[in-house]
């Protein structure tokens, strides 16, 4: 069934999020493992993206961990160099799509404060349909309400949505709902799979 709506995740399908690879150049991967292994640095980010304040979150962490707070802050301080480059061809597929007139939206796991300020190094963050991000709707994937949430607000029939996103976890909890999904593995595999669901032609996904 060719979908009528088609929903990118952000981190790791259109930029790259590798707060582990940041950390192993700034301060070297023994001390990288031993920070993640005393702070859960990604509890922590998963708070943010929750809905929890930005700043006043890593902030906070930091204190609690003074052996670590310098490199803590990073996160904060230094958050775009975390998430980054983007991923040039899965831009070039949701402009592909938009200019196809596909209805394109984003659902992703990221803060309020964050996504703002990814906003003004990724202009293309602006170009979706919809936005659904996760600390303005208090819910994270895979949590079913989030899917259910963005149905309701998009009115459309969940076995016509196409989701792609890089964690299985993810997908695994979209498909419960009935939605047709892909595994983010790279861009060219997204690329055949918009092919081969008839939304763009080859050339158009190249």
């Amino acid at each position: 069934m060719r979908p009528e709506a088609v929903i990118f995740d952000i981190g790791n399908v259109l930029i790259e999020w590798q707060p582990e690879r940041f950390y192993d150049a700034e301060i070297g991967e023994d001390r990288r493992r031993a920070m993640f292994d005393t702070v859960d640095l990604h509890g922590m980010n998963d708070k943010v993206d929750m809905g929890h304040h930005f700043t006043r979150t890593i902030y906070a962490t930091a204190e609690d961990y003074p052996e670590f707070r310098d490199e803590i802050r990073m996160w904060h301080d230094r958050w775009i160099e975390l998430a980054r480059p983007e991923i040039p061809r899965s831009v070039r597929l949701l402009r592909a799509l938009r200019a196809k007139g596909v209805p394109v939206f984003s659902l992703t796991n990221f803060g309020v404060e964050s996504f703002d300020f990814a906003l003004t190094h990724y202009p293309f963050l602006d170009e979706f349909d919809r936005k659904y991000i996760s600390g303005h709707m208090k819910v994270t994937k895979p949590d079913p309400e989030i899917y259910r949430m963005v149905e309701e607000d998009c009115g459309i029939a969940p076995r016509n949505l196409l989701f792609a996103d890089d964690r299985a976890d993810n997908i695994a909890a979209a498909q419960v709902r009935g939605w047709q999904t892909h595994l983010f593995t790279g861009p060219d595999g997204w690329a055949d799979c918009l092919v081969s669901h008839g939304l763009l032609t080859e050339e158009e996904a190249a």
